[in-house]
């Protein structure tokens, strides 16, 4: 199954982790990530607002994904990720985003569309 096809059904909790230049790891709750084209299934994006993830995926490129299913059991996917580009398009980011209204997610605060290269992909538990 390819990977955008898993995460278009897959339902549960995902966890980016993200690390500074001096190597503080930070770890913050994120959405499945999006797949815009659909015939590349190592590129995928996240919506990141203007604070820490995003800081640091600015000053170090590296991250990492970690999806839990919803239901009993421990599957899901870990991503190894690398940054390769981010967008600011407003209109994109919204028309992207899967909870909110513009009324409902309109803080202010600047978003970014965010590209990660997909490095490798394993199963939720074992080496894969």
């Amino acid at each position: 199954m390819k990977l955008s096809e898993y995460f278009e059904g897959a339902q549960g909790v995902g966890v980016l982790a993200t690390a500074d230049v001096g190597g503080k790891v930070n770890a913050a709750i994120y959405a499945r990530p999006q797949f815009l084209d659909p015939a590349d299934d190592e590129t995928l994006a996240f919506i990141m607002a203007d604070r820490l993830s995003h800081a640091n995926v600015q000053a170090n490129p590296h991250a990492a994904y970690l999806f839990v299913e919803a239901g009993p059991g421990y599957s899901g996917k870990r991503l190894s990720l690398t940054r390769v580009r981010e967008e600011t398009d407003p209109e994109k980011i919204q028309a992207l985003r899967r909870r909110c209204t513009p009324d409902a997610c309109d803080d202010g605060t600047p978003r970014f569309l965010v590209y990660f290269h997909v490095d490798g992909v394993r199963p939720l538990i074992g080496a894969g």
